[in-house]
């Protein structure tokens, strides 16, 4: 099964550089374009699947990059962005120690309170692939977030900690993994 991992295109909340999370952001024009540019990039790949976390920017993602419906779409939770509690809407600038310091080395510190820890982002990401796994696809598009796609791709490529969190992932890059 070949796997075709990216990143929702880019918001308006992304682009004044505050966290979003489960905010439930469209994309802007630029994110529009951005979706379009990798639909251009996949037009000789026919999905068998497209999944999607269930916020609008990832909806609207795979329903442009995959060329179907959104009602096509297959909505997963699993997926859905990183719970980040009283940090969402923070500019990335004024998150305070405990978060950015753990944004930036989450394998030696801790998620802050209000914010999902890295286990529950792995748990989630290990139920989804191997629920995907079952499945008798060829080509599967996979649209979700700068956070939780960091546990997909170290779950895909069986990191020992679950986690791959650099490079960071951009807006509409693909990553493709063969499961």
């Amino acid at each position: 099964m070949n796997i075709y991992l990216t990143r929702h295109g880019e918001t308006r909340l992304n682009k004044q550089k505050l966290m979003q999370g489960s905010i439930d952001e469209p994309l802007n024009d630029v994110g529009i374009r951005q979706a379009e540019e990798a639909h251009e990039s996949l037009k000789d790949v026919k999905f068998d699947a497209v999944y999607s976390s269930p916020l609008i920017r990832a909806v609207k993602t795979a329903s442009i990059i995959a060329g179907v419906p959104e009602s096509e779409v297959i909505r997963d939770e699993r997926i859905k962005e990183v719970y980040f509690g009283d940090y969402e809407l923070r500019p990335y600038s004024k998150l305070g120690f405990k978060m950015t310091i753990f944004w930036l080395l989450p394998e030696v510190f801790k998620a802050p309170k209000s914010v999902e820890p890295i286990p529950s982002m792995v748990a989630r990401s290990k139920s989804f692939i191997e629920d995907l796994a079952k499945e008798n696809y060829e080509n599967v598009l996979i649209v979700c977030h700068g956070g939780i796609i960091r546990a997909l791709c170290g779950v895909l490529e069986k990191r020992k900690n679950g986690i791959k969190w650099r490079p960071k992932p951009h807006n509409c890059e693909i990553r493709k993994y063969q499961l």
